[in-house]
């Protein structure tokens, strides 16, 4: 593996192959090489950093405690991606979790210099419509426009048809866009919300 490259899918076999030997160091490795897609999943999925930061930890805890139920480096990749998923919607399930809407970080990045047009769901009143979703229907937006998975594979990350993925993503944001428009005509302001919201359309 060429130092600073992410590894391959010959990488991950060796690295997994040495940490269920005991190597803990391979097992370390392991996780520096998708611990930001963890991240990311959850950070785009719940909204806020620490909250973020907590999931990964138990994702990656129950790793070590499953590592020889990994059968090749591709499954390491679907396995984290299959339990970073069940674990952001269970915790929004949560009794303690519902009423919380963790706009916390999204609501400082916005007056950062990164304009939002770079990433639609990032906008601030299409991410809010999108958070009253339900989890698995905001669990799929997140897969496909911020994480750029492919249905088939959040097919597979979510256990469900590819074509119920479609449909679902279909509707979800066809809900949000009925929701951008009923007040009544759309502003200026308004207008580029819905052709942000456009641009993520299947």
């Amino acid at each position: 593996m060429t130092a600073g490259c992410s590894p391959t899918g010959e990488d991950l076999d060796l690295l997994l192959a040495n940490a269920k030997s005991g190597d803990r160091v391979a097992f370390a490795a392991l996780i520096r090489a998708r611990q930001a897609m963890v991240y990311s999943i959850a950070r785009n999925f719940l909204r806020n950093d620490a909250h973020a930061e907590d999931i990964a930890q138990d994702v990656f805890l129950e790793l070590y405690r499953n590592l020889g139920q990994i059968e090749s480096g591709s499954h390491f990749v679907s396995w984290l991606r299959q339990v970073t998923s069940r674990k952001c919607i269970d915790q929004t399930r949560r009794s303690w979790w519902r009423g919380w809407v963790g706009l916390d970080d999204s609501q400082q990045h916005q007056g950062s210099s990164n304009p939002t047009s770079q990433d639609p769901l990032l906008n601030g009143r299409i991410h809010r419509l999108i958070g009253k979703l339900p989890e698995r229907t905001r669990m799929m937006i997140v897969l496909r426009f911020q994480e750029e998975m492919e249905p088939n594979e959040i097919a597979e990350t979510l256990q469900v048809p590819v074509g119920t993925v479609k449909s679902t993503i279909h509707r979800g944001l066809e809900q949000v866009r009925r929701k951008l428009g009923s007040s009544g005509p759309l502003s200026a302001s308004k207008r580029e919300e819905e052709e942000c919201l456009k641009t993520t359309m299947i």
